[in-house]
């Protein structure tokens, strides 16, 4: 089963980790930003991790220095005391996925990238996975489901099959993706794994999306969306390629 990515995907630009504004207290994967992409018409692409008790949580990094002035790591805390922590230069606290899409509520397409804890791209346990298939069966809105990780994508095929899915891709230029071994960036770079997840398409990194095997999806079928856009030039250098954009630090344009 390979569930086609709705067409909103394709004409709505995703606003990164919701559209935020840090010097207007908008944090990333923030409620606020999700309020403000929905109030400018934009999707949105959001980040999940799973917390100490098993609910799957909107933040991106595993660390929570850089986002909070907490120590430690996103799966030392359970949810609730997550939910107590705020945001640096902001009023609003870690939320849940529940939480993201109750607000949300299929106004916009919602594009959720699973993280890959400490990015090895190994097999997975699959609770994060289980735990974000469990949150969206009770969810109607357009959505869709990614990972760097082909473990992670595969998982979701099994545990929600009638969820769109596609592979986060890139380039994996091995000095970027230090310690991830250069094996294993080999091993990714051709996106080998777009058939046996069921995938109906990719997030390829910007600056690579002139690689052949992009084309090749894209002539096969595949949606081609990209991340991360920054301005209105490299969006329109992307556009040649992608049908769609991932962006942030700029208003897109609407179609």
């Amino acid at each position: 089963m390979r569930p086609a990515l709705p067409a909103a995907f394709l004409t709505t630009p995703l606003s990164h980790r919701g559209y935020h504004n840090r010097a207007e207290g908008r944090i990333e994967n923030s409620l606020g930003a999700f309020r403000a992409a929905i109030a400018a018409g934009y999707g949105i692409e959001m980040d999940v991790q799973l917390s100490a008790d098993g609910v799957a949580m909107v933040f991106h990094d595993e660390a929570m220095q850089r986002l909070t002035a907490a120590e430690g790591f996103v799966w030392d805390y359970t949810a609730a005391e997550l939910g107590q922590i705020p945001l640096r230069d902001s009023a609003e606290t870690i939320p849940t996925l529940q939480q993201a899409l109750a607000l949300i509520d299929g106004q916009v397409p919602l594009l959720i990238e699973i993280k890959d804890r400490t990015e090895t791209m190994q097999p997975t346990d699959g609770r994060l996975e289980a735990a974000t298939a469990a949150v969206l069966a009770g969810y109607s809105g357009p959505v869709a489901v990614m990972s760097f990780n082909p473990h992670s994508v595969a998982h979701m095929a099994r545990l929600a099959p009638q969820v769109p899915r596609g592979l986060t891709t890139s380039a994996f230029d091995p000095a970027g993706w230090a310690p991830l071994p250069p094996e294993t960036c080999d091993a990714l770079r051709p996106i080998p794994d777009y058939d046996r997840t069921g995938s109906s398409f990719i997030s390829h990194e910007a600056a690579d999306l002139t690689r052949p095997r992009v084309a090749d999806l894209k002539a096969a079928g595949a949606a081609v969306l990209c991340w991360t856009i920054r301005s209105p030039e490299a969006e329109a250098a992307a556009r040649k390629v992608a049908q769609n954009i991932t962006f942030e630090g700029y208003p897109a344009v609407l179609a």
